[in-house]
C-alpha cells in the first residue's frame, strides 16, 4: 500500500500545483451539457495524474472524469477527479479539490483529497484510519440535527428535474444550524470526516466524486449510506454522509419529505 500512497500523493501534489498556477488563467471552457462545464485545466490536470499513475502501475484500470475508463481487466482501479469544483474554478472561486481513490477487487482501500489552495491533504487507508496530513481526524460529536451544520449540492441541470434537491435543501436548512453549498463533494466529505461539517448529502454524483471522500469519512468514524439508509453504490450517485450520530434523524427528515411529496402528487392526480 505504500506505493499506492506515494503515487496518489505525488499525483495530487503535481496536479495541485497546476491548478494553483492556472487559477484565473483558463484558456478554454467547453460544455458537457447546458450547465455542466469542463475547462482545459481539468483536462491538463487529468493528463498529469494519469501519467503518474500509469508510470507507476501500467496494468491498473483507471476511471477518470474526463477520459472515462481505461482497461477493464484489472482487479485494481483508480478513480480520478482531476478538478472537483470546476464551476468554482472557472470563476476563480477558491474552493475546489483533486480526488483520487484506489479500489482493490471492487472496494475502495485508499483515498486522498487535496485542496491546493489551503494545502490540505486528506487521506485514508482501509482499516487504518483517516488523516489530515499526518494528524488523525475524527468526525464530530454533534448528536442532534438541530445543532448540526450540513452541506449539499445540486445537479448542473437543476431546473430539468423534479428530483433536484431543492426541497430537501429548504427542509434541512430550516431544521439545522444551516446548509452550505460549497461546490466540491470531495471536500464536503473530507470536512465531514474532520468534524468541520456534521453531514453531507447529494444526488446525481459520479463515482469519482465520492469514492475517495467516502472512504475518508468511514475511516474517520462516520457513516455512509444512500438517501434511504441502504448501502452506498458509487454508480447510483445518491449519498448521505454524517458523523453517525445524526444519520437516522437526517434519513427521517428526507423520508418525511418524500412521503409528503408523494401524497401531494396523488392528491393532484
Amino acid at each position: 500500500m505504500d506505493n499506492i500512497k506515494e503515487t496518489a500523493f505525488k499525483a495530487a501534489s503535481v496536479a495541485g500545483e497546476l491548478l494553483k498556477e492556472r487559477l484565473g488563467n483558463i484558456k478554454q471552457v467547453d460544455y458537457k451539457s447546458a450547465f455542466n462545464i469542463v475547462t482545459d485545466v481539468d483536462k491538463a490536470s487529468e493528463k498529469l495524474i494519469l501519467e503518474i499513475i500509469k508510470e507507476a502501475f501500467p496494468d491498473d484500470s483507471i476511471l477518470a472524469e474526463e477520459s472515462g475508463m481505461s482497461k477493464i481487466t484489472s482487479n485494481r482501479r483508480w478513480l480520478v477527479d482531476p478538478l472537483d469544483g470546476t464551476t468554482n474554478y472557472t470563476h476563480a472561486y477558491p474552493f475546489f479539490s483533486i480526488s483520487i481513490g484506489f479500489e482493490l477487487d471492487g472496494e475502495v482501500v485508499f483515498a486522498t483529497v487535496f485542496n491546493p489552495i489551503s494545502n490540505e491533504l486528506f487521506w485514508a487507508e482501509k482499516g487504518k484510519g483517516a488523516w489530515l496530513h499526518d494528524t488523525p481526524i475524527k468526525v464530530s460529536t454533534v448528536d442532534k440535527l438541530s445543532a448540526s451544520l450540513l452541506a449539499t449540492g445540486f445537479p448542473p441541470d437543476t431546473d430539468a428535474h423534479a428530483d433536484n434537491n431543492i426541497n430537501e435543501f429548504a427542509t434541512l436548512t430550516s431544521t439545522s444550524h444551516g446548509v452550505r453549498r460549497d461546490g466540491s463533494a470531495a471536500l464536503d466529505l473530507s470536512f465531514v470526516a474532520s468534524g468541520r461539517l456534521d453531514g453531507f448529502w447529494e444526488t446525481k454524483l459520479s463515482p469519482w466524486d465520492i469514492a475517495a471522500g467516502g472512504l475518508i469519512v468511514t475511516e474517520a468514524g462516520g457513516k455512509i449510506t444512500n438517501l434511504t439508509g441502504g448501502p452506498l453504490e458509487l454508480t447510483s450517485g445518491y449519498i448521505l454522509a454524517t458523523n453517525g450520530l445524526i444519520h437516522d434523524e437526517v434519513l427521517g427528515s428526507l423520508a418525511q419529505l418524500r412521503q409528503a411529496t408523494l401524497v401531494k402528487e396523488v392528491s393532484v392526480d
